[in-house]
């Protein structure tokens, strides 16, 4: 039972959840109201949706495992109290699991492609596993680039759902709605944005918080190269991006009458924004960046969340 919960705690379940959560709400509440009102999208992109979902968890996973088997001797600084690789999960079971993930993420990928004829997302697929594993090994230590890979491919999660969608052949299998796609497209560069910020933001504040390990082992991320007063400037700068894209979409709902979507914008996403803002003048200690990156976390889940306001409200 406890090597279950390892495994688990390994692939780190709560984000792959996320992400699982993210591709459901863009694909339910976005993608198939824009192109499609109130009639119902057709059987097999729904079947084609729940393949790609798997095969984003898949290779998140597999990238979660290669990253903690890399990251030993890093982990046993940062944090020693939930390494799980060479402890209750050899390293040997850790290969296998990212080989499998990653194989099966991969394959599924390229049946998406045999099924609808897009093979961008097979070979985006693979792309993502090798992006991952030089991550792992060496971009994560690089100036700001592991940062940018991460951000990158967060943003990809719901950009992919897209991609899914646009392949010529889906108005073979229902009409849509006249230049739903064009709509589409804008829905998804705006949340695909959102969470490269977002997430570039809270990779950013993570590395001020696990300096003394990465310091240690020769990584080269923004704190330790340039500062903890500089790397606060850079996220204060990608903050006021963040809020200035925030207000701009609080402005636009307005003016269609959306209240409630403008409502829980401003109280549940800008607002705590501006409240990371504030702390992050202030912090200093390790608790405190500790503090700030799960308050970005949960304007992660608040934006994605987000998805559900459009469905009933717009």
């Amino acid at each position: 039972m406890q090597k279950l919960a390892d495994f688990f705690k390994l692939v780190r379940w709560p984000n792959l959840v996320f992400i699982a959560l993210t591709q459901v709400l863009f694909f339910y509440c976005v993608v198939e109201p824009v192109l499609f009102g109130d009639l119902h999208m057709a059987r097999e992109y729904h079947t084609l949706f729940w393949i790609l979902c798997v095969s984003s968890v898949f290779i998140a996973a597999a990238g979660y495992v290669i990253n903690d088997y890399f990251d030993l001797n890093i982990d046993l600084v940062n944090k020693p109290g939930k390494m799980v690789v060479d402890k209750t999960i050899s390293r040997r079971w850790a290969i296998f699991f990212h080989m499998f993930f990653s194989f099966a993420g991969v394959l599924m990928g390229f049946y998406i492609g045999l099924q609808n004829g897009n093979w961008l997302i097979g070979f985006a697929n693979m792309g993502c596993v090798f992006v991952l594993w030089f991550y792992s090994t060496t971009f994560k230590k690089k100036l700001l680039t592991g940062n940018i890979l991460i951000s990158l491919l967060t943003a990809w999660v719901v950009f992919v759902v897209y991609l899914l969608t646009v392949h010529q052949q889906i108005d073979l299998l229902h009409p849509v709605q006249p230049g739903s796609h064009q709509k589409l497209l804008r829905l998804a560069l705006l949340y695909s944005s959102f969470a490269f910020i977002i997430t570039l933001i809270r990779e950013v504040v993570k590395d001020i918080e696990d300096m003394e390990g990465d310091a240690k082992y020769g990584c080269k991320t923004m704190p330790i190269v340039w500062g903890v007063s500089f790397s606060k400037v850079f996220v204060s700068i990608w903050l006021v991006i963040l809020l200035v894209l925030l207000i701009v979409v609080l402005f636009y709902v307005l003016q269609f009458g959306m209240w409630v979507a403008a409502a829980y914008n401003l109280l549940l996403i800008i607002l705590p924004s501006a409240y990371v803002m504030k702390q992050l003048l202030k912090a200093n200690k390790t608790a405190d960046f500790s503090s700030l990156s799960k308050w970005i976390k949960a304007i992660i889940f608040t934006g994605i969340l987000s998805m559900i306001l459009f469905k009933f409200f717009a």
